[in-house]
Formats: C-alpha cells, sequence, structure tokens
C-alpha cells in the first residue's frame, strides 16, 4: 500500500491542467512531465513495448504468461487535471484513522472538509484519507487511476504465479477537455476492449453515458446612449438573458438526477454590445438529446426573427455518445467486472455516468470500455478526497480482472 501512495503523492504533485483553448494536443505540454515520469517507471517495472507518441499518449505492454489465447485487455486513465481549478503546487494532506469529524484543510482561510457538506465522508471513519491541503484540487481524477493501473501491474510482474493473457496499458492527455480519446491509436492499442479506471466510490462500474454536445452562443448587441436608446438599442446582455429564460427551467444539473438530461450554462461574458454564452447538452436517451438539440435551435431562430436580423450566432456540435450501444453486445466485460468485485468482497454499484469519459469515442472506435472506480470524491475542487484503502482496493479489481479472464 506504501508503494501505491507514494506514486499517487508523486503524480499529483506534477501540474498537468489541461486547457481548452489549445488547439494542441497535449493542450499543455506539462502533461508531457507527467508522461515523461511515467515512461520511466514502467520501464523500470518491465514492460515491454513501451512508447510515447507526439500526442502524450503513453502506451506499454504486459505480455502473457500463458500458453492459451484470451482477449487481449487494456486498462486506460487520463493524465491531466480539470482546466477550471489550479493543479499548481497541489500539497496534498494524509489524514490517518479518520474521525468521522471536520477536517481543516486550511486554517488561515477557514477550509473545511465536512461531513455536513459532504456525508459521504463519514463511510471512511477509522481509514486513511488523503486530501487537498484547500488551495488547489488534488488531481485524483484520474491520477490515482494511473497509480492504481501501476502498482496493479507491477504486482502482476512481481507474481508470475498468477496466471494472465496480455494486458495493455495506456495514458492519455487531455480528457477533462473533451479530447482524451480523439488521436488515440486503436488499432496500435490492439486490444479486443478495454477499462478506463476512472470512477468514483468503491464498487462503481459503469457502461452508460450521456450523449453530449456544446453550444457556444455569440450575440451582437447594439449600443447606444441611453438617453437616446429607444428603439435602436438591443442589448445583448438581455437577449441572452431572454434566451436562457426559453430552456427548461428543471433540465439544469442542479435539477436532474439519474437518466435526466439538463442544459448547463457553464459561462457567460458580456457587455451592451456583445455576450458570449457557451452551454453543454446532455441526455442518455438519444431522441431526447436531439430534441434537445433542436429546442436550443429554434430558440435562436426565434430570436433572430423577433429582431429581424441574426444577431445571435449558434455552433453546436456533438462531442461524444452513450456508449452503451457499444458495451451491450460484448457485456460479458462488465460481467467479468463485476465478478470480479463480488469475489473481492465489493458491492456492485451500476448506474450511468452523469459525465465524460474516455470509454465513450473508444467505444464508438472499436474498442468497448466500460468504467471502473478510482475511490475518489468531490473531483475539480478543493474539497476533493480519496481513500487510501479504496485505492488498493481498485489494484485488487484490475489484477482480479487479468486473472479471471485468463481461467474463463
Amino acid at each position: 500500500m506504501n508503494k501505491l501512495v507514494d506514486r499517487f503523492l508523486k503524480y499529483v504533485k506534477i501540474d498537468t491542467q489541461s486547457d481548452e483553448n489549445s488547439k494542441f494536443c497535449p493542450s499543455t505540454n506539462k502533461q508531457l512531465n507527467l508522461a515523461n515520469k511515467i515512461v520511466d517507471e514502467l520501464k523500470n517495472i518491465g514492460l515491454q513495448d513501451i512508447s510515447l507518441d507526439e500526442n502524450g499518449y503513453v502506451m506499454a505492454t504486459l505480455p502473457s504468461n500463458i500458453d492459451k489465447k484470451v482477449p487481449i485487455i487494456r486498462f486506460i486513465s487520463h493524465m491531466d487535471t480539470s482546466p477550471d481549478m489550479s493543479g499548481t503546487n497541489v500539497n496534498p494532506q494524509i489524514i490517518e484513522n479518520y474521525n468521522g469529524e471536520d477536517i481543516i484543510l486550511n486554517k488561515e482561510k477557514n477550509i473545511i472538509l465536512s461531513p455536513d457538506d459532504f456525508p459521504q465522508i463519514k463511510n471512511y471513519v477509522g481509514q486513511t484519507l488523503i486530501t487537498t491541503d484547500g488551495n488547489t484540487l488534488l488531481g485524483a481524477d484520474d491520477k490515482a487511476g494511473i497509480a492504481e493501473i501501476i502498482t496493479a501491474i507491477e504486482f502482476l510482474v512481481n507474481n508470475p504465479d498468477i496466471k494472465h493473457g496480455t494486458v495493455k496499458i495506456g495514458f492519455t492527455p487531455d480528457e477533462e477537455i473533451g479530447r482524451g480519446a480523439d488521436l488515440f491509436d486503436v488499432k496500435k492499442f490492439n486490444a479486443d476492449f478495454a477499462y478506463t479506471v476512472d470512477g468514483g466510490e468503491l464498487g462503481e462500474l459503469e457502461y452508460e453515458t450521456f450523449n453530449a454536445a456544446e453550444a457556444k452562443i455569440n450575440i451582437a448587441g447594439r449600443n447606444i446612449h441611453p438617453g437616446v436608446a429607444k428603439d435602436k438599442m438591443i442589448n445583448s446582455i438581455l437577449v441572452a438573458i431572454r434566451l436562457n429564460s426559453m430552456l427548461p427551467e428543471n433540465q439544469k444539473p442542479e435539477y436532474t438526477t439519474g437518466y435526466e438530461g439538463f442544459f448547463h450554462l457553464l459561462d457567460f461574458k458580456g457587455s451592451v454590445d456583445n455576450t458570449s454564452l457557451k452551454y453543454i447538452i446532455r441526455d442518455f436517451d438519444k431522441k431526447k438529446f436531439e430534441e434537445k438539440k433542436t429546442l436550443m435551435t429554434n430558440a435562436v431562430k426565434f430570436l433572430n426573427s423577433k429582431y429581424g436580423k441574426n444577431i445571435i450566432d449558434l455552433e453546436m456540435n456533438d462531442q461524444y455518445y452513450n456508449m452503451k450501444e457499444k458495451i451491450v453486445p460484448v457485456i460479458q466485460i462488465v460481467e467479468t467486472a463485476k465478478r470480479a468485485m463480488i469475489e473481492l468482497g465489493i458491492e456492485p454499484k451500476i448506474f450511468p455516468v452523469r459525465g465524460g469519459t474516455d470509454g465513450s469515442k473508444l467505444s464508438f472506435m472499436g474498442l468497448p470500455t466500460p468504467n471502473i472506480f478510482t475511490g475518489a470524491h468531490n473531483y475539480h475542487g478543493r474539497f476533493e478526497y480519496v481513500p487510501v484503502q479504496t485505492m488498493q482496493k481498485a489494484v485488487e479489481v484490475i489484477v482480479k480482472i487479468t486473472e479471471l479472464f485468463a481461467v474463463e
């Protein structure tokens, strides 16, 4: 367990924040700092076919140690952290034997990780937690996954009595900005299927995701002195507010759960003269997803017709689709992961992913890829934490999955 923790702490201290405004891959060169460190580790462990390509994708192979042919499986995590919060100078804190009470992350700023706000933390009384210091995110999304995969593979290398087929591992850049699989070389990857290790709490096992689109909107107003503005001014801020009001109030993230989709206003910058908005649109059901996009398009058309010209420009693009469509035909890969958890005394928790994962695009690229837990909570913010014992369980699940495919 100490090696797992040491590895994780080393990774989170490397800033790998991605940048959605960059046109390059990786979107930030600093992601290569972690990629190079991972490559060195994989060489020391003794893996084969280790590569780091020009786009920042790391791949490696653990050869089979059995004679019979079994499926080639891959485990994947991403190296970048969210662009929404700083990943610079991450200073993780270790809370041993957690007592179920408030954790003071930052005394100076009065930043407290409290079970009043995050009641799930009480599930980990008596365990060891790794938290932030209140100034940055932690980066367990997805450096916990990276640490768990490499620790599991190292365990298999050091325990050759555990029989397994060929196991491949891959680490991607830019997952947090929706590009993690864009330049992924599935042919080079050469696997029958894969698992992303990028989920949350103990037992999570997911093979359904949203259908996803983004909408970028620009509104060109007309700024006139307010004293003489009658019948001349077009206040783009008010147009934006009206556009937003035309979307269903109850279809916002804060009002939805389970299989419910939403419109999420991510960004709003405005003046009388010009306002820009950015939305993401999500739904598990493809028909409802298309209806949401049509509603957005029709709202823009209505307002443009009201003003008699195209003052609103809408750019809408699909981002990824529900991977269930590609995984159901090979549902045995989900069943094997479920069996691995049960044999380890872990209760599988199968529910839809209300977020993105590299597995969505990879599944549609021909590599069916469900998702398993890392143990982390409160991703992307200063209240992020991960229980060490759950991280160890993730390692054990990865090892057990490889065992099961060797004997089935």
